[in-house]
């Protein structure tokens, strides 16, 4: 799916960076990240990590948050972006939550007494009797079903690229060998 809405006017987009390597909240920290371009983000300290919540002017989603990946680092705290604060697992209850039903809608749609049928299936379960789906999966189906704005759809995936690919960049860094190997072994199949 391409971007369903490429943007022409910069429109306010609200995320949540978690960032690493930063242990404490100080004025330095805080002035470092004000000066390097975070001065539209509330910083503070979440479960010993830093959490830097934006509300950024950009052309689009992808735009607002690699931006502020870029002036996080641009600061030069020390600060490495662990990911963007939005989970892509998501419980019969969130999809709800985002869609705007009720639970017992969404599980009409996925037991296939509703709707079209062809509801994604779990990715994974928490226990027997918790199952987790993929946000991006389900609000894909969503869109293709009129039952949710291509934009959500559109917006999950560019949180989910940018996640995985910051988790791939610390992976690299923590085990370039292992990566490395992966890499080869997975390009020749």
């Amino acid at each position: 799916m391409m971007n369903p809405t490429p943007q022409t006017c910069e429109m306010e987009y609200d995320f949540a960076l978690i960032v690493g390597g930063v242990s404490e909240l100080t004025s330095a920290v805080e002035d470092a990240l004000f000066r390097a371009g975070c001065d539209d983000a509330t910083v503070s300290m979440q479960h010993s990590r830093l959490y830097i919540e934006f509300s950024r002017s950009a052309g689009s989603l992808e735009d607002a948050i690699i931006g502020a990946i870029h002036d996080v680092r641009k600061a030069d705290i020390g600060a490495e972006v662990l990911r963007v604060d939005e989970c892509n697992l998501v419980t019969a209850s969130e999809i709800a939550r985002r869609m705007g039903r009720t639970r017992q809608l969404v599980h009409q749609y996925m037991n296939g007494t509703r709707g079209p049928g062809g509801f994604p299936p779990p990715e994974c379960h928490l226990t027997d009797h918790a199952p987790l789906w993929a946000w991006c999966a389900v609000s894909y189906w969503l869109v293709e079903n009129n039952l949710l704005r291509p934009e959500e759809s559109w917006n999950a995936e560019v949180v989910e690229a940018i996640n995985n690919w910051l988790e791939s960049e610390r992976q690299r860094r923590r085990y370039p060998e292992l990566i490395d190997t992966i890499t080869r072994g997975l390009q020749h199949q």
